[in-house]
């Protein structure tokens, strides 16, 4: 092993050396101090296999800023000042990765806001040039879309993590983002799939647990409006990709179900829960087994949790009112569907994949006669 060398696996090292020095036999007694030598080269093994994560996110953060001020050619190098970072785009979404797997642990997500990594992130994210035409000051969308990995990995279940997010003004950026690359038919613009799905993802983590900011995006009606494109309830528009459709179906249930929804939220959100009776569950609209079964729960949840907490005593039942308007096309869906999972009986492997489903449509079908009754 030489001195220079920075292997990541320093640690072996010094179990060989131990074990070669070492076999367990000789009594403790007999054991003599260790040379002087010995002891700086443990000292240097241990200090080059112990990473200092802080100071590691500190050296990224400190890369990937000089590198995006090259990129995007922001603040020129005056003469006589240390040259900036300049990576490459692929070796900053490898920082990028190893950022996201960083801050996966709670604390050190925290450590990395302390830094100011969140403004950093939304604006490697959410960056508009005010020269549209010039594309030299453009961010790649691989960067963008790994700077809204990092920053769903931050937030997620993360409260200081998330009300920060919001002091930055988050919700907006975000939201925006989806439109900027939401398929435009009068422009002739394709859009791009994966990146609105990064920005639902994204939005999802920031939100999701955390009751004002769960208010403050119901409250948005271009977060409602995002939700909505999200699900594929844009008539005459190509479906989105099962991917997006199942982000937003996620963060849709979230919103729902949270323990502090109000009748109001479920109002807001009526129509969403319409097409999910009458689109997200049906095998001929549906196509994704997973989606559908999603759907289903959120439907058996909505009928099976306490009533909204409301204001209008006639409002109680919240979203329960929008579900059972649809009773007869769901039972009739259901009542289909569930004859032809049961007749899947040669086709075991099939029969085994459908059976959560299956469960789910015989639990609803029980929820919807019970709640008629009340």
């Amino acid at each position: 092993m030489t001195s220079g060398d920075n292997s990541p696996f320093h640690w072996l090292g010094l179990l060989k050396w131990s074990l070669a020095y070492s076999d367990g036999t000789a009594p403790a007694a007999d054991a003599e101090p260790m040379k002087k030598e010995d002891v700086e080269f443990l000292e240097k093994v241990m200090s080059e296999g112990i990473i200092d994560e802080g100071e590691r996110m500190k050296a990224i953060l400190k890369d990937l800023t000089e590198s995006m001020e090259v990129m995007l050619r922001i603040n020129d190098v005056d003469e006589g000042e240390e040259k900036r970072k300049e990576l490459e785009e692929d070796e900053m979404l490898e920082l990028l990765e190893e950022l996201r797997d960083i801050v996966e642990q709670i604390d050190y997500a925290r450590a990395f806001m302390a830094m100011g990594g969140i403004p950093f992130l939304l604006g490697c994210a959410t960056f508009r040039s005010t020269q549209s035409d010039d594309s030299e000051t453009k961010v790649p969308k691989s960067i963008r879309k790994a700077s809204l990995g990092v920053l769903s990995t931050m937030c997620q279940n993360n409260p200081p993590v998330q009300l920060s997010l919001l002091e930055h003004g988050h919700m907006p950026q975000l939201i925006q983002l989806f439109f900027d690359y939401t398929p435009n038919d009068d422009s002739g613009d394709s859009g791009d799939d994966s990146m609105r799905e990064k920005a639902v993802q994204a939005l999802s983590s920031s939100v999701r647990g955390h009751a004002i900011a769960e208010h403050i995006l119901c409250q948005n009606e271009q977060g409602r409006t995002m939700l909505r494109l999200g699900l594929g309830m844009r008539r005459q528009a190509e479906k989105p990709p099962a991917s997006l459709r199942k982000r937003s179906l996620f963060l849709l249930r979230a919103l729902l179900t949270a323990d502090d929804a109000t009748a109001e939220r479920h109002q807001q959100f009526c129509d969403a829960i319409s097409f999910v009776c009458t689109h997200e569950i049906d095998e001929k609209w549906e196509e994704n087994p997973e989606i559908r079964e999603m759907s289903l729960a959120m439907l058996n949840q909505l009928l099976r949790q306490p009533p909204c907490q409301s204001d209008e005593s006639s409002d109680r039942e919240g979203a329960s009112i929008t579900i059972l308007a649809h009773k007869d096309h769901i039972a009739s869906i259901g009542v289909e569907r569930i004859e032809a999972i049961r007749n899947l009986a040669d086709r075991i492997e099939e029969r085994e994949y459908a059976a959560m489903e299956l469960d789910e449509w015989e639990r609803l079908l029980v929820a919807l006669a019970e709640a008629g009754k009340q």
